[in-house]
């Protein structure tokens, strides 16, 4: 059987268990975070191979800079916030800023999101199986978003690099900008990877995503 750490974070402090799981996260097959009481800043700066999981909803910067883990629960803002590889799996919901600048890896949010999803992300997939609100994709400098509800307004606003795979609604673009059709191994990319993380989507499904993208690569010198 895997070695598995179980950690009752309700009576010590986030600082003090984030620092507990640094020295041993090298130990265990799995850390189990018990009574996270939705605490900001749970398992931030665990750089490093490791697999953890909070067991129920945790509130603001869970899993920055982070390798891998799983929120049984809800995650509040900025959930992600600059993770550069492994990745992290929300069951429930999260708030603004999901996957804010991040750099690499993957951020799967099987529910909705709030505002500003992705914000001047370098790079990385970031998943979000419900809606996302206003300016989602803002400032977006690489990587790949997939929205399966519907996306505020002002999307992508001021894009620069990186695209956008939405199948709902799109209530508005922001500057820079633009849509596109999509190709045939985009459909095939998104299928892949959408299965692995459970979401079933039939064949028509894929057919109906809206791809977003960078107009120009220079909007304010207006040269591609």
């Amino acid at each position: 059987m895997a070695d598995i750490k179980e950690i009752d974070s309700s009576t010590i402090t986030p600082r003090e268990l984030n620092k507990k799981i640094r020295l041993i996260n090298n130990e265990y097959d799995k850390i189990v975070i018990k009574n996270p009481g939705a605490e900001h800043n749970l398992v931030a700066g665990i750089v490093g191979e490791g697999n953890i999981v909070i067991d129920g909803s945790a509130g603001y910067f869970a899993g920055t800079m982070l390798d891998k883990a799983k929120i049984n629960g809800n995650a509040g803002w900025f959930v992600g916030d600059n993770m550069t590889s492994g990745e992290i799996i929300v069951e429930g919901s999260a708030g603004d800023g999901a996957g804010q600048g991040i750099y690499g890896g993957t951020l799967v949010v099987k529910k909705g999101v709030g505002s500003r999803t992705g914000e001047i992300m370098k790079g990385g997939t970031i998943i979000i199986g419900g809606d996302s609100g206003f300016m989602s994709g803002i400032f977006m400098m690489g990587g790949r978003m997939i929205i399966l509800g519907n996306l505020g307004a002002d999307a992508a606003e001021s894009i620069l690099r990186g695209e956008i795979f939405v199948l709902g609604e799109i209530e508005s673009l922001g500057k820079n900008a633009i849509t596109i059709d999509l190709t045939d191994e985009d459909k095939k990319c998104l299928k892949k990877l959408l299965t692995e993380y459970d979401f079933n989507l039939s064949d028509d499904n894929y057919n109906n995503f809206t791809k977003i993208v960078a107009e120009s690569s220079r909007p304010l010198h207006g040269l591609e």
